[in-house]
């Protein structure tokens, strides 16, 4: 996964750059995220082709925009379910000027045609909910870097004001970045281990005597457990799916 994600960020910079080589190789392995969004939201209508290239063409022509190649799958996914969602109101709204009473009674329920873009907004929630959940587990520097990440991610900076906030080079700052999110990816982890139900009976005799207050000492105690019980590791291992689900189907 590591070297897949490694080699689409050298595509984006590529492609950014001007190279049409790089550029066709970036549609040609971001396609199947496209088609596995659109045509579960749409249930393999006829349109999803057509909503699948209206989303290329569109990342294509934004690309350039991306601050942050490294976040191109969910800034990618981003528009797809935008255009998913654009193409499913125009067509709710083209049904209800066309069909006649009768044909309204057999029209397809539109409520459910948009649970597929719920749940997806509902888990892309829930994810945000625990990274806000994990990130008390991180030190106050990493929780800083952390609020510097997530507005580069969005367009806010660029890597080189991330780095000047942290009065360190571009390159020590990539390095940060990377750890941080390990760090992250760890305290994700710990958090699925602790919400999981019914809890590791384990773990459970692990924190005893624990306040509740995330800190340091119980990050470590905790993670050395979660590390060797294959019961908080399926916990853990069920979380960082769903984490790539989105990215990887």
């Amino acid at each position: 996964m590591r070297d897949t994600g490694t080699n689409e960020t050298g595509l984006v910079i590529a492609a950014q750059a001007g190279d049409r080589q790089a550029l066709d190789g970036l549609v040609a392995t971001s396609l199947p995220l496209v088609y596995t969004i659109v045509r579960r939201a749409l249930s393999g209508h006829p349109d999803a082709d057509d909503v699948v290239q209206d989303t290329v063409l569109r990342a294509v022509r934004r690309l350039p925009t991306l601050q942050s190649p490294q976040s191109f799958r969910p800034w990618l996914a981003a528009i797809a379910v935008h255009q998913v969602s654009t193409h499913l109101h125009r067509r709710a709204r083209a049904a209800r000027r066309t069909a006649t009473l009768d044909q309204a009674a057999d029209l397809p329920d539109a409520e459910a045609e948009f649970e597929f873009l719920s749940m997806l907004r509902l888990e892309l929630s829930r994810q945000r909910r625990q990274v806000v959940r994990a990130s008390r587990w991180l030190d106050p520097g990493d929780r800083a870097l952390l609020s510097l990440w997530r507005r580069e991610t969005a367009g806010e900076l660029t890597r080189t004001e991330l780095a000047a906030a942290l009065t360190i080079s571009t390159a020590h700052a990539g390095v940060r970045v990377q750890r941080m999110r390990h760090r992250l990816d760890l305290s994700r982890e710990l958090v699925a281990a602790l919400e999981a139900r019914p809890r590791c009976v384990a773990l459970q005799a692990v924190l005893a005597g624990w306040d509740g207050a995330p800190s340091p000492l119980w990050r470590k105690r905790i993670a050395r457990h979660t590390r060797s019980c294959s019961v908080c590791a399926q916990a853990a291992g069920q979380a960082r799916i769903v984490r790539r689900s989105m990215m990887s189907q």
